[in-house]
């Protein structure tokens, strides 16, 4: 492993191989849903909203932050740095909010059914299927390049995104309970190893376009969020996502202060 001046890194093929085991864990989670449901129900309150609060944390304090400043570890990396300017922050944020309002739109649809169906119609669960499968190939494919950038935040953003692909496989679960069968399933997985497999044979170039990536893949968790967590019909846990918004600040706030020790 190398050391860049703020984090512990990994080189280029050791951060493949890495992202690829995390890459197959996020995967299982699909094909594990219901299994993972039954345990979920254990913990009916505590378990989503947890997870939630990670995510949210996740967005706030590591993700946009590090957008707005235009991402400087990944542009180490790639040598390819780019110099904040209004119009480049603009873009980034726009396509946050254009992450936000596809996934709402799908949410929208999903709500929107015939009453007295037992589901949402067939097309609006094929967009659900197609969303969720590039939602899971976003997490995926920036993962060696975050590998490469920093191991600490790059683990921490896996947990919370394993934490928040639970949550948004009880959601399809809600609106599809017919329609998500297994082999479904294994079409989301199939999203996370694509992810993957991209980065391995078209590997990002640019700190602009994973900036931008970043950003559509951070306003659709902020969506998620939103959507599963707040609202009251949801049976949410206030005291559960704010531990769980809590201890990730905390764990971020560790990682952060043991790589500025590490490069003193």
């Amino acid at each position: 492993m190398t050391r860049e001046t703020d984090a512990v890194t990994l080189s280029k093929p050791q951060s493949l191989w890495a992202a690829l085991a995390i890459t197959l864990g996020l995967a299982g989670l699909h094909p594990l849903g219901p299994t993972l449901q039954r345990v979920r129900l254990v913990l009916e309150r505590g378990f989503t909203s947890f997870g939630g609060g990670m995510a949210a944390a996740y967005v706030f304090l590591y993700l946009l932050p590090r957008l707005a400043e235009g991402n400087e570890a990944v542009g180490r990396v790639l040598e390819d740095h780019i110099e904040p300017t209004p119009l480049t922050d603009l873009a980034v944020f726009v396509v946050a909010l254009l992450g936000f309002l596809v996934f709402y739109a799908l949410e929208w649809a999903a709500r929107r059914s015939t009453p007295g169906e037992a589901e949402a119609p067939r097309v609006v669960f094929g967009l659900q299927l197609l969303f969720f499968s590039l939602y899971s190939a976003l997490i995926t494919y920036t993962l060696p390049l975050k590998l490469r950038a920093g191991v600490a935040a790059a683990v921490l953003f896996a947990v919370a995104m394993g934490m928040h692909l639970i949550a948004t496989d009880r959601v399809l679960q809600e609106h599809f309970p017919r329609s998500l069968t297994s082999a479904r399933r294994w079409a989301l997985a199939g999203g996370a190893v694509g992810g993957w497999l991209v980065a391995v044979l078209v590997p990002p170039t640019s700190t602009l376009l994973v900036n931008l990536l970043t950003a559509l893949l951070g306003g659709a968790i902020l969506l998620n969020v939103f959507v599963d967590e707040l609202p009251p019909e949801r049976h949410s846990s206030f005291a559960w996502f704010t531990a769980g918004l809590v201890a990730y600040a905390g764990l971020l706030t560790a990682a952060t202060y043991l790589a500025k020790l590490g490069a003193a």
